[in-house]
């Protein structure tokens, strides 16, 4: 993705070229496409573009607008057309660009122009007469958009690292950290308490030493969709995938597809190929990337992405892991501006040796696949619709179907049922997923509500429908996800995050996507005709339970070494006893069901060492009792790092 970022004196202060320099370097490997400046006294504006579109290599950012507003933008606008026509951008130039377009949307709306901008994008508005920023991201959060405010400056940049590596010493934000022990952290929040994330569907305004925030997009809103057939809703489920899936084909380099022959990566593939055969999607080049582990018991992706490629009649690029306990990159000393393994260490180098050789800058997603289309909807949250609708008849029906499908008695799921209609906040105490871990600190798990925050909840109260609680749940754990990914050298674009293909799954009447029986059921007739037998008919998804009890074997020692005295101790994060009782009870092979908790546990000590051997954090003021007494430990632990690492040195 392209990037930008910029510099705002607040005390009128000129701006050291040299501090957006640092910008510049951190970020050159993600935007290799040159840069360009904007300097105006006190403020400054880089950007450094990543082409992936015709229109793209025509722009010139930072872009200033006719009403005087300087602009950056990173992104792709799917409805370019459609508002070129409205703001008449064409009268004052030949090819509008997607920035033309949005700054004359600006121009005209303000920030009204936010809510009809479609497609994956993050801008930059600077208004010189007024002294103001605006700071704005998609209705998902596909692009990313972090600040820092500080009292006489403003530092804003599409990726976190340059601002984490700015000459600050940060704070830990523990409600980061119980977001991400829990599952995601929230999409505002940073890991460092006074940097913050642009929340997705939001523009942040700073004037006059002020921020707020302000949403624009809101799920819900939309009048839910009636059709009197299941054919008129397959039809529009594949008017709109097609569409989700050609404006992502807007690009004028090689396309790389992920496909692990599930349903999502493969519709995507088949539908692409469907399209550019039809001649609806111009693109150089589409090919796939699978991978597959020989050595994990129950791998079947290997035969189900074959049949894909059987069907469009060409192989892609194959890799098998053999996974052998390298699935851990447990010792990479370079900076990372948050915590996390990702994905396992093979497919980054496989994926490292196909971009060497090949020219791809764009790759397909199945991201946002499962949750939009069923496959994780629960039946019970279905059925709790339907009594909040008074629909005895309905559910007394589909009550007894599930009861059937799931093998319980019907007095069992009709329970369950109505722990849905609860608020969230009741039902973290009795559902099983509000469990804590054993290893999770009892007292910073109280503070943190991490209950609520396993059930990935978002706030609601008793009036709230399980279905429209349910969408927004699943809205939120995406953009959280989206915004707290790794860096990526790709454009990854993600068309089941579509936003008119979102706006209908999440308005149509739940029976159409989830029947008793039948997950995605909505998918897999629609695309019954396009995809092989063996792809629309699997249900089966293959595990990577193995690789991770093999990686602990191997580097024991190391991780033995990491949690002697672990700083999430320290912190007041993990009961470290417990913590390494479950680490070698996965190492013997017993892998609980949040094993992904568990490494996240050991991910999160290795970036705090990381992050204190790099002088990025500080415990002096955090606030709070648990890491105030933490701080002379935490102080102690830096110390022994930085010498073991010199130490290091002197031996090489």
């Amino acid at each position: 993705m392209s990037v930008q970022a910029g510099i705002w004196n607040f005390d009128e202060t000129l701006v050291e070229p040299r501090s957006l320099d640092r910008f510049s370097q951190l970020t050159a490997q993600y935007a290799p496409d040159g840069e360009t400046k904007y300097f105006e006294k006190s403020l400054a504006m880089l950007f450094r573009p990543f082409h992936t579109t015709a229109e793209s290599r025509l722009e010139v950012q930072p872009y200033v607008s006719r009403a005087g507003h300087v602009l950056t933008w990173d992104g792709r606008l799917d409805n370019r057309d459609e508002i070129a026509k409205l703001v008449d951008v064409g009268r004052y130039t030949r090819v509008p660009t997607d920035i033309a377009i949005a700054a004359a949307s600006f121009d005209r709306w303000g920030t009204g122009c936010f809510a009809k901008l479609t497609g994956d994008w993050a801008l930059t508005v600077w208004n010189p007469l007024e002294r103001e920023l605006i700071l704005a991201r998609d209705y998902i959060g596909v692009k990313r958009l972090f600040y820092y405010v500080q009292a006489k400056r403003l530092m804003w940049c599409s990726h976190l690292e340059p601002l984490a590596l700015c000459g600050e010493r940060f704070t830990l934000c523990d409600e980061y950290i119980a977001g991400y022990l829990a599952f995601h952290p929230d999409a505002h929040l940073t890991p460092y308490r006074q940097v913050r994330s642009v929340p997705p569907a939001s523009f942040v305004r700073i004037r006059n030493g002020q921020t707020t925030a302000c949403t624009y997009w809101t799920i819900g809103a939309r009048p839910r969709t009636r059709h009197q057939s299941d054919s008129e809703y397959e039809e529009q489920f594949r008017h709109l995938l097609r569409q989700a899936i050609r404006r992502r084909l807007r690009t004028d380099s090689p396309v790389l597809a992920e496909l692990s022959g599930g349903l999502d990566s493969s519709s995507l593939v088949c539908v692409a190929d469907e399209l550019i055969a039809r001649g609806e999607a111009h693109v150089p080049e589409l090919e796939t990337f699978s991978y597959y582990d020989s050595n994990e018991p129950g791998e079947d992706d290997l035969f189900h992405f074959s049949k894909v490629e059987e069907r469009r009649g060409r192989r892609g690029f194959h890799v098998d892991l053999k996974g052998q306990g390298d699935s851990l990159p447990l010792d990479d000393a370079r900076f990372a501006a948050i915590p996390g393994f990702r994905c396992r260490a093979e497919i980054k180098t496989a994926m490292a040796a196909i971009m060497e050789t090949n020219n791809h800058r764009v790759m397909l997603c199945g991201m946002g696949g499962d949750e939009m289309n069923g496959q994780s909807l629960d039946p019970r949250v279905q059925l709790a619709d339907l009594l909040a609708q008074l629909r005895w008849r309905d559910f007394a029906h589909l009550l007894m179907a599930w009861s059937l499908c799931m093998r319980q008695p019907w007095i069992h799921v009709l329970l369950q049922t109505v722990g849905k209609l609860l608020p969230t906040s009741i039902q973290a105490r009795v559902s099983s997923r509000g469990r804590l871990e054993s290893w999770i600190q009892p007292s910073f798990a109280r503070r943190q509500r991490m209950s609520a925050r396993q059930l990935e909840a978002v706030d609601d109260g008793w009036f709230t429908r399980p279905a429209a609680r349910d969408d927004a749940q699943t809205l939120a754990t995406l953009a959280r996800q989206l915004t707290h990914g790794a860096p990526s050298l790709l454009e990854r674009r993600y068309p089941f995050l579509d936003q008119d293909l979102v706006e209908f799954l999440t308005t149509i009447p739940l029976e159409q996507l989830l029947r008793p029986g039948q997950r995605r059921s909505l998918m897999r007739r629609s695309l019954a005709d396009v995809l092989p037998p063996a792809i629309a008919s699997r249900k089966s998804k293959t595990s990577a339970g193995r690789c991770y009890p093999l990686a602990l074997a191997k580097h024991w020692d190391r991780i033995e070494s990491l949690i002697a005295c672990p700083l999430v101790a320290h912190l007041g994060f993990v009961e470290s006893d417990a913590m390494l009782k479950a680490l070698q009870a996965m190492k013997a092979g017993q892998v609980p069901s949040s094993f992904l908790r568990l490494l996240k546990a050991l991910s999160l000590e290795l970036w705090l060492q990381n992050a204190v051997r790099h002088g990025v954090l500080s415990l002096e003021e955090s606030g709070t009792p648990q890491m105030t007494q933490a701080g002379m430990v935490f102080e102690a632990r830096a110390s022994q790092i930085s010498s073991a690492a010199a130490s290091t040195a002197l031996d090489s």
